[in-house]
């Protein structure tokens, strides 16, 4: 089953750091034009597409998050060099050599720059870099940076989508590829006329790389029965990793989360996800990380008496740098299986 490379591209190039999601969010509009019901857009900034299910009894929602980690100005000085503060977390090794692009007046784009190794001291180079070892440099005068740029103004990674082999690789897709993933299952319920089976609220939320703030926000409101995150996981199928620290594996399937540090999936979820994956011939891969959560905390506990949750997660190697590596099909089968579960929903025994 192909995806569509070009718009899951074009959605991860949007830039979109937490508090700034304007111009991911336009994308995401465009692209649910006659894929929902209902499209709105709530106070926090979170995108909500009603998709009318076969019964309004029960209330089901996903949530995929369209902010990226990135940057914000804290200070210009008079020679046009940045300083930032990080929107999200960030490995401070991972910074060095890369390009940016500041969102000021207009579109700059900077590098990352730091002390040379030349002229480290011994003591420097055995240290590990810190995120305030760096620089933004924009290549221009500090006259024409003070019109430009000012502070609180983002700052986002810049590096294009290449396809290598049966895999993806660009920076963002934590978690773009789940705003893509999210989109196409709407699609294919259009396509294959299918209705879900309970009214389902798709929602792309902002903020969550700074604490899950937009979906806990649409959660309140929309208060689920069930619900779904939808976000990248660690793939750890590397040289030097040990099977049991490998999370998932490119190429093996969608995962099916079972728990992370922020939230343990419903075993009912689990097993119905499962299920409807093994019925359909979706492949899958359980899914536990032990470091990290996702919006599916919010998701389950952000209602009256909490939700159904589950998660689906997209393996992904080098999480929180700008060659996040996705496979082709593990994406394909997670539509395929986002899909399905919403269509299921209703010919499952939910009694403990």
């Amino acid at each position: 089953m192909p995806i569509d490379v070009a718009l899951l591209e074009r959605i991860c190039k949007e830039p979109g750091p937490p508090g700034f999601e304007t111009r991911i969010r336009n994308v995401v509009l465009e692209e649910l034009e006659g894929l929902a019901d209902e499209v709105r857009v709530d106070a926090m900034g979170n995108v909500v597409a009603l998709k009318k299910g076969k019964s309004s009894k029960m209330k089901a929602m996903a949530a995929a998050h369209m902010d990226e980690i990135g940057f914000i100005v804290t200070h210009v000085d008079k020679e046009g060099f940045l300083r930032f503060n990080p929107l999200g977390g960030f490995d401070a090794k991972t910074l060095t050599s890369q390009r940016v692009l500041v969102h000021g007046r207009e579109d700059l784009l900077g590098v990352m720059g730091s002390k040379p190794i030349h002229i480290m001291t011994p003591e420097e180079r055995n240290k590990p870099p810190r995120l305030e070892d760096y620089f933004i440099d924009l290549g221009l005068p500090g006259s024409e940076v003070e019109k430009l740029v000012t502070v609180g103004d983002p700052v986002t990674r810049e590096r294009g989508l290449e396809e290598m082999g049966d895999c993806v690789n660009v920076e963002s897709l934590d978690n773009r590829a789940s705003v893509f993933l999210l989109i196409e299952s709407l699609r294919a319920l259009k396509r294959s006329r299918r209705k879900p089976a309970y009214d389902f609220y798709g929602v792309f939320t902002v903020q969550e790389e700074v604490g899950l703030r937009g979906a806990h926000a649409s959660t309140l409101e929309i208060q689920p029965d069930f619900s779904f995150g939808l976000d990248t996981t660690i793939a750890y199928d590397v040289p030097g990793s040990k099977p049991q620290e490998q999370c998932t594996r490119l190429g093996d399937g969608a995962g099916i989360k079972i728990m992370d540090s922020s939230v343990i999936c419903d075993y009912r979820m689990v097993e119905f996800m499962k299920s409807v994956a093994t019925a359909k011939k979706i492949r899958w891969q359980p899914e536990i990380l032990r470091a990290g959560g996702t919006d599916t905390a919010s998701l389950q506990k952000m209602t009256a008496g909490g939700s159904i949750a589950g998660a689906i997660s997209l393996p992904t190697r080098h999480v929180h740098q700008v060659i996040e590596m996705c496979h082709k099909q593990d994406i394909a089968h997670a539509i395929k299986l986002m899909a399905a579960c919403l269509c299921e929903l209703d010919k499952h025994e939910w009694a403990f």
